[in-house]
């Protein structure tokens, strides 16, 4: 007797899920208003609330991101308080051993298990993302952008510690469709692997599936600035294009392309020698390494000709990964790609791709030459590293992703633009 009812409660479990998964898809096709009250709680344990385990949620996020001073200055002192920092700071540790039951990792650590949308599942994307420290700021992340019908390659640096490699490859393990790359290089700053490290995940991420439409490259300190859907809605207003920054070359740079540059020591060492014109007298322009480009771009990047050419010439050049991409976008041919005419350049401020703050363009509001205010936080190589104070400034802008952020020595920043994207992103289900 007891089996039999230990039978029938089994069969009416699948049951209940299978009828579960069904009410799911078919509240995904119906109109929002006809979306139930049940449904809308029953996923309200996605929310970040004040009620988790959170040493941030002393915080008063909303008041931050409306440029409150109070707000900020207690935000500000908590930040640089050694208890705070200590209590804030996640081991790698957690991530290996909290992912051994990967239900519960994804539970507690609220990953999106289903498209918030049809327009989202019918529009997936793909990401790389490069790492080679920091777990906290790359879970964090990849946290932020999750989605099931989006694929992410991580790379992780050959020569990270153990410890970051394990806990990466662990919580990639419970995701399904987020991979570790086949193959991994030795990435010097400035130098060629660099390069290398996105291009590997790109031919991974070709390979594995022809269903996403948009590729997006990242670093383990960016973050987003926009939902899933919202990303998605700027790709759809693309109408196919890429968007990226590409400029003429300035005077000052052409050094770089110029003179044969290798890896000596693990730096990016000048040799002396004049470099030969590149290929096909393509014109080199000047960009970011990061880039918001459609599927046709990437299979030009791996197949064309002209474009293989130019990235072997690129091999013994510096820093080839500020001039490659903006000029493979100006090569005519290439899928979204624009004319090689100054008319057509493209700023970092005027593409979505990625919002950075330069130290050397930033100032007051009252000088005209500034480009944007002054940094809120740190500055890492003349990069600003945001604080709490820069992120009313940031979500103006129509950016998706921002560099840099680092919860080692602003994890406030982080913790409310999580909560800020998070409750946006929910907001579509009432």
């Amino acid at each position: 007797m007891k089996l039999l009812k230990r039978g029938r409660l089994l069969l009416f479990l699948k049951l209940t899920l299978v009828l579960g998964s069904l009410w799911m898809l078919s509240l995904l096709t119906r109109p929002k208003a006809e979306w139930s009250l049940t449904y809308i709680l029953r996923y309200s344990w996605l929310k970040y609330t004040d009620e988790d385990d959170s040493p941030e949620k002393v915080c008063n996020c909303s008041a931050i991101l409306q440029g409150e001073r109070e707000a900020l200055e207690e935000a500000k002192l908590l930040a640089i308080t050694k208890e705070f920092r200590k209590t804030v700071r996640i081991p790698d540790e957690y991530y290996i051993n909290a992912s051994q039951d990967c239900r519960q990792f994804k539970l507690s650590r609220k990953y999106l298990t289903f498209p918030l949308s049809q327009e989202e599942a019918d529009f997936p994307l793909a990401y790389s993302i490069v790492v080679h420290h920091k777990v906290q700021n790359f879970e964090r992340l990849l946290r932020a952008i999750y989605a099931p019908q989006n694929i992410y390659c991580v790379h992780v640096d050959k020569t990270a510690e153990a410890s970051v490699l394990s806990a990466i490859r662990a919580i990639t393990s419970c995701l399904p469709n987020t991979f570790i790359v086949s193959q991994a290089v030795d990435v010097v700053y400035s130098a060629w692997p660099r390069v290398q490290a996105d291009l590997n995940c790109m031919a991974d991420l070709y390979k594995a599936t022809t269903k996403w439409k948009y590729f997006i490259n990242l670093c383990g300190q960016d973050f987003p600035l926009k939902t899933n859907l919202e990303i998605v809605r700027m790709l759809r207003s693309l109408n196919g294009g890429n968007s990226l920054e590409s400029e003429k070359l300035p005077a000052e740079k052409m050094w770089r392309v110029t003179n044969v540059h290798q890896i000596v020591d693990g730096q990016i060492q000048g040799t002396g020698k004049a470099k030969e014109p590149p290929p096909f007298n393509l014109p080199i322009l000047s960009g970011s390494a990061y880039f918001v480009v459609n599927r046709g771009f990437i299979r030009s990047v791996l197949e064309d000709k002209r474009i293989l050419a130019l990235m072997e010439w690129a091999k013994e050049t510096y820093s080839p990964d500020e001039f490659l991409w903006a000029t493979i976008q100006r090569i005519p041919g290439v899928p979204g790609s624009t004319r090689p005419s100054r008319k057509y350049d493209m700023s970092d401020i005027n593409a979505i791709a990625r919002l950075v703050k330069w130290q050397w363009h930033e100032g007051s509001q009252e000088s005209l030459e500034a480009v944007y205010p002054k940094c809120q936080g740190s500055h890492v190589r003349s990069i600003c590293v945001y604080g709490v104070g820069d992120l009313q400034w940031m979500l103006e802008h129509h950016h998706l992703f921002a560099n840099k952020f680092d919860t080692d020595t602003d994890p406030i920043a982080v913790y409310c633009l999580e909560k800020y994207l998070r409750k946006k992103a929910l907001s579509q289900l009432h």
